[in-house]
């Protein structure tokens, strides 16, 4: 099992990793037992794991009960939201009680908004079963919804109580979705760790072939580089935690021109970090052989690098200014200066951003 400790000013946590980790923590009957818990997911996870997760809370001491939403990232909004407050006070939830997101990365961004705003912020967890929310998005805090006019619009930093990861649960996914949460994971490589990245390249069969060894030390990794992340600047104050939005002000944008239909997150990431390392590559800040490594392992993991012709690059740059990292009508772009380091870059002219994009569309 690995155990990785998010030390934070006002409230610490644990990531816990490991086989039968959900059933088999001790650190979760701690926090539930006696409490009514509201399991919040979507409708594919609430019928492969809601009743065993409702038995495992069953079994710590906990009351509970479980809402799914209707899957997929169209429904992070703010209907969702609301019906899920509103049932929530039906299921007579307090301030003592808790909030447990159970699925990807949608479930964990709606129910920790659900957690962060309800009576003004009740306790959740995290029991994450895909990949990208493993190694991303349900370490953190960041909660939220979309609204029609950008992706993660609205949302509060809320931090988990407990973050539990049983990486066996990613045999039961879609190959489509494994792809997804390795965009994230190469994303990791590029922004810190270029010893990870040579890892990646290196465990390319391993990944492919779903070794549970290589996958453990992938989602390991990940989370230690997050946590260290966040803890060092927990509420983006400091610019540093900018650096985990790298490919996602480009990739947030090719999700909103196709209204988050035609690619997933980690798809419209990896098609981001093409575009980003394009813009470093024009400005002289990365070397065109190191974003061709990126290149090439995002390839040879499956993951989209180029865009349908149908999509016009101008669209994709208008709705960049809808993007949370835009700061006084000026884009604020994560480049790479190298593999394992990166920089934000305030001043990029907007014919070299429209260039890395052309360069993306074929």
């Amino acid at each position: 099992m690995h155990k990785i400790k998010v030390n934070l000013k006002e409230r610490g946590y644990d990531i816990l990793i490991g086989k039968g980790i959900v059933s088999g923590s001790r650190t979760l009957k701690d926090l539930v037992a006696g409490r009514r818990c509201l399991v919040i997911t979507d409708s594919n996870v609430s019928k492969i794991y809601g009743l065993s997760v409702l038995r495992t809370l069953k079994n710590a001491g906990a009351e509970s009960e479980i809402i799914p939403f209707k899957a997929g990232e169209s429904s992070k909004n703010l209907e969702t939201y609301g019906k899920l407050l509103r049932q929530a006070c039906r299921a007579g939830l307090d301030r003592s009680s808790l909030i447990v997101a159970l699925g990807g990365g949608v479930p964990g961004d709606v129910a920790g908004f659900v957690a962060a705003s309800y009576m003004r912020g009740l306790n959740f967890i995290q029991i994450p079963t895909t990949l990208l929310a493993m190694v991303d998005s349900s370490v953190g805090g960041k909660t939220g919804i979309d609204l029609p006019e950008g992706k993660n619009l609205v949302g509060a930093f809320w931090q988990p109580s407990l973050v539990l990861i049983d990486p066996t649960v990613l045999t039961t996914l879609p190959k489509r979705e494994i792809r997804c949460g390795l965009a994230e994971v190469v994303k990791y490589g590029i922004i810190m760790d270029e010893k990870f990245f040579s890892f990646l390249e290196k465990n390319l069969n391993g990944i492919k072939r779903m070794e549970q060894k290589t996958y453990g030390e992938i989602i390991a990794r990940c989370c230690e580089l997050k946590a260290k992340v966040v803890c060092a600047d927990e509420r983006e104050t400091t610019g540093l935690r900018a650096i985990l939005n790298y490919g996602h002000t480009f990739g947030h944008a090719v999700e909103t021109v196709t209204e988050y239909g035609k690619y997933a997150h980690g798809e419209a990431v990896s098609i981001g970090m093409c575009m980003a390392a394009n813009l470093a590559v024009l400005n002289h800040k990365f070397a065109p052989e190191m974003a061709m490594r990126q290149f090439d392992l995002l390839n040879a993991l499956g993951l989209p690098t180029t865009l349908d012709s149908g999509i016009k690059p101008a669209q994709i740059y208008k709705a960049m200014f809808k993007d949370k990292k835009v700061a006084n009508g000026k884009l604020r772009l994560v480049l790479p200066d190298r593999i394992g380091k990166v920089s934000i870059v305030k001043d990029a002219k907007p014919e070299d951003v429209m260039r890395a994009i052309e360069e993306v569309v074929v």
